[in-house]
């Protein structure tokens, strides 16, 4: 045990949390398979995975013996917990859970996930360790300014600061200007938010004429939803600090799943409580190091909901060489969408990310932007309203149509398709202090 200690600090004098994120990847996918055969024996006190299992003549106590083996297991989707609601996937009575958490319902009925003593405990580890890796410590002051409720950002986030040892303002979400005056007046150092409401933040710093230079700040840890580099770096020059990727889904734990290192190489899969497959979602074969495809996480760990090769529907890229901060665990790349939220428009895949990408290249526009999908006449229109900065505001037709040309020139070259664009006064759209909603699609597309 003293030996187990001392390697822990050795890891954390060098910005590592816990030495089993430097495994030999022997060592680890030997981890990996002890805790997959544990998790499906906890997994069949699911009904659902015994008829699961039972479909495809599956006895997970003998069939499973490599890694490769997690290849017969069947999915879990969103529809199969749906179907389950409230709490038919509970591998524990309800009487052992500590927590109640879900998504945010925004389809229909939230999703809900429990949580024993031991997942809280398992769960805020793995958020100190993100956030550890970012750079937070224990003299630290830190911001929430996520929702603290059902939505797993606030509570997830609380506990990894409070596992690290740094102080916490629970500021929740929304009332900007007072989350601005806790800033200045707690001096907080680290905030956490999504990068939507980072924007709000910058807008109304400017509102009240406030040089961000005056904050404290020197980080800020972003989640819960997509956001690009370009926007990394708008929010980096617009406070001065250095904003940190992390990604989690109240389906699996929450935020926890992977999160960023110092050289931003791609967030750092914790794999050793995690089995991550990138799977082609049309053929649901694996795709190869470095290719797009969705992502389908295992649990290993969990006590009351272990999940078996969930599909995010999250599309990204996984990458396995060994990183310069010492981690050996694969990394992934930024979710870049959503395979069931992919816009198809006249026959062309397009994302909302891969817009918000070239937007945020054009000079003399607001990182503010709706994106309104329509279709008159049978024929798919793609219009994107985009919000300008105070400073380039102007009256005179020529200039606002050079940056419109500007703007449709940098979409076309990304998407391959011209878009309409509509250029809009500053503070028109609609800001967040949750996840953003920067897509309408007015078209009729029931079979």
């Amino acid at each position: 045990m003293i030996a187990e200690i001392n390697e822990c600090l050795e890891c954390r004098s060098v910005g590592i949390w816990d030495k089993n994120e430097t495994l030999e990847r022997i060592e680890l996918e030997a981890l990996q398979l002890e805790r997959l055969k544990k998790s499906l024996l906890q997994a069949t006190k699911v009904p659902f995975y015994q008829q699961e299992f039972a479909k495809l003549n599956i006895d997970v106590s003998k069939d499973i013996n490599s890694l490769a083996d997690l290849r017969k297991l069947p999915f879990t989707t969103k529809a199969n917990m749906r179907d389950n609601y409230p709490l038919g996937l509970l591998a524990v009575p309800k009487s052992e859970l500590s927590r109640f958490h879900g998504s945010s319902g925004t389809t229909g009925k939230p999703t809900f996930v429990g949580y024993t003593k031991n997942d809280l405990e398992l769960w805020s580890d793995l958020c100190a360790r993100f956030l550890y890796s970012g750079g937070l410590r224990k003299e630290h002051v830190t911001q929430v300014a996520f929702g603290y409720g059902l939505f797993t950002g606030g509570f997830g986030l609380h506990y990894g600061i409070e596992k690290v040892g740094a102080s916490i303002i629970p500021a929740s979400s929304g009332n900007t200007k007072r989350q601005i005056m806790l800033m200045q007046d707690i001096e907080a150092e680290i905030l956490i938010c999504t990068p939507s409401y980072a924007l709000t933040i910058i807008d109304t710093l400017r509102e009240m004429n406030i040089d961000p230079s005056e904050l404290n700040l020197k980080h800020a840890f972003f989640g819960g939803e997509q956001w690009t580099e370009d926007m990394r770096f708008k929010i980096e020059n617009a406070l001065n600090i250095k904003c940190w990727n992390n990604y989690g889904l109240s389906e699996i734990i929450g935020p926890g799943v992977s999160g960023e290192c110092e050289y931003h190489t791609g967030m750092h899969i914790q794999e050793d409580h995690f089995i991550v497959e990138c799977l082609n979602p049309d053929t649901l074969e694996p795709v190869g190091e470095g290719e797009t495809g969705e992502l389908v996480i295992t649990t290993l760990t969990k006590e009351a909901m272990p999940v078996v090769r969930y599909r995010t529907r999250d599309l990204c890229k996984l990458y396995y060489d060994k990183c310069k901060c010492g981690r050996t665990t694969a990394r992934m790349g930024r979710v870049i969408g959503r395979s069931d939220d992919m816009l198809i428009i006249r026959g062309v895949n397009i994302f909302p990310s891969q817009i918000e990408e070239a937007l945020l290249r054009v000079e003399g526009i607001a990182p503010h932007y709706l994106i309104e999908v329509s279709r008159p006449n049978n024929t798919d229109l793609l219009g994107i309203k985009v919000e300008m900065t105070p400073e380039l505001f102007s009256d005179q037709m020529r200039e606002m149509q050079k940056l419109k040309e500007a703007i449709s020139r940098e979409i076309s070259s990304i998407i391959g398709i011209r878009a309409n664009i509509e250029l809009v006064a500053p503070n028109t759209l609609e800001r967040f202090v949750g996840k953003a909603q920067r897509v309408t699609d007015s078209r009729n597309l029931v079979d």
